[in-house]
């Protein structure tokens, strides 16, 4: 009797065999289809909108949201990951001029917004290295500026890169006017006035270090706090010392009181010289003609002479009918990361931070390159107050404008 075969199995193999290969097919399908539903590239940024950093954080906020409505009007950026070019929407965070309020505005962004990439705040000790460790933690890229190379090197950040000037070299071009300076002009008795934070402290360093080398010495040398709002002591001692020239390092409200009190109290030097306080357009808002002389420090220069910057400088009068020496070099950082998000060919944040440290970078800020711990270098600028406008003193090849020296309060 021939053996029967059981066809039970065979059938039920048979049945299920085109259900797995649908199954299969659907999962791996799956993740193409989802990446294919990518309607637009969400950046965030913590910046300080309110606080005593806050004229500078809406020149920044204008930046960036120039920057990204540039890109959007050319069609957005072509990712390879999705096929198409893909609009990008800026979501800020106001961190209020507050480390931790900075911090949790990046984790909210990272957890609640889900944005794929992020451009930094302003300022290392209030914004950017809160923002750093916050986007370490997560895991998140943090394309940022405004920060001191030594103390973001001190943290070896992975998911973070810098674009900013070197210190040292900011620090040198104050001397550097002063020798343009025909000799018997020049400051004789030169003050120090550095915010006390790390980034004040640091500045203050470098300053003395390089007045030696310069052949200055400075009378008078002290920090000052936060938020004082009483600056008469450091007057006080200026006026005792025939101080003639200042160098101050401070947040702009800071800035601001201090150059009131010192017409107040008479106090008359020829060369007023701030970091971080005095180039914001609010800067000149708030003193008129007492800003006149001053000047600033600054990250770019609508005269220099790169694609675009002039036309980013008209653009940002047009809107606020002040200037700026700031907005072009965060538009350029805003350049270069657009441009590593096209050449990553995805937005997952190790291999656009990657494309960064790997490509030279066309912006309004001239050619940048990073080195291998993910820093970039921009020329550190000096301009002056002059008629609402900063005058682009530094760098000298750059410049067809000739430094003034402040006469007195009463003659000006």
């Amino acid at each position: 009797m021939p053996k029967r075969i059981n066809t039970r199995g065979n059938r039920t193999f048979f049945c299920l065999a085109p259900l797995c290969f649908l199954l299969a097919l659907v999962w791996a399908v799956q993740p193409v289809e989802a990446k294919k539903e990518k309607k637009e590239i969400l950046i965030g940024t913590n910046l300080p909108l309110t606080g005593i950093l806050a004229g500078a954080g809406i020149e920044q906020r204008w930046a960036y949201q120039t920057a990204v409505d540039d890109v959007n009007k050319a069609g957005g950026i072509f990712v390879k990951e999705y096929g198409k070019k893909l609009p990008v929407r800026l979501i800020v965070a106001d961190d209020e001029s507050d480390p931790g309020k900075a911090a949790a505005g990046v984790e909210r962004l990272i957890k609640q917004k889900k944005v794929d990439l992020l451009l930094g705040g302003f300022a290392a000790p209030f914004g950017v290295i809160p923002g750093c460790i916050t986007a370490e933690k997560y895991r998140r890229y943090y394309h940022t500026s405004i920060c001191l190379i030594p103390p973001w090197l001190e943290h070896h950040f992975k998911w973070s890169t810098l674009y900013f000037f070197d210190l040292e070299q900011a620090c040198s071009v104050p001397y550097e006017i002063w020798n343009s300076i025909p000799k018997n002009e020049r400051p004789q008795k030169p003050a120090l006035i550095m915010e006390d934070t790390f980034d004040g402290r640091a500045f203050a360093g470098l300053f003395r270090n390089l007045a030696k080398k310069y052949g200055y010495k400075f009378v008078l040398d002290e920090p000052w706090a936060v938020g004082a709002k009483d600056y008469s002591a450091q007057i006080i001692k200026a006026k005792s010392l025939g101080v003639d020239s200042i160098l101050i390092f401070g947040a702009d409200t800071d800035v601001i009181i201090f150059v009131r009190q010192m017409k107040e109290s008479n106090l008359n030097v020829k060369y007023f010289h701030g970091w971080k306080g005095t180039w914001a357009g609010e800067f000149w808002k708030a003193l008129g003609k007492d800003a006149q002389y001053i000047l600033c420090d600054g990250f770019w220069s609508m005269d220099f002479p790169f694609p675009g910057a002039r036309e980013i400088g008209e653009r940002y009068h047009d809107h606020f009918k002040k200037y700026s020496v700031s907005v072009g070099g965060i538009y350029a950082l805003c350049q270069i990361l657009w441009q590593a998000i096209e050449k990553a060919g995805t937005l997952d944040s190790a291999k656009v931070r990657q494309a960064v440290l790997d490509n030279e970078f066309e912006t309004v800020n001239g050619k940048v390159k990073y080195d291998k711990d993910g820093v970039a270098i921009f020329t550190s600028t000096a301009s002056q107050w002059w008629n609402g406008k900063q005058m682009t003193v530094y760098p000298f090849k750059w410049s067809e404008y000739k430094i003034k020296l402040a006469p007195p309060w009463n003659k000006r």
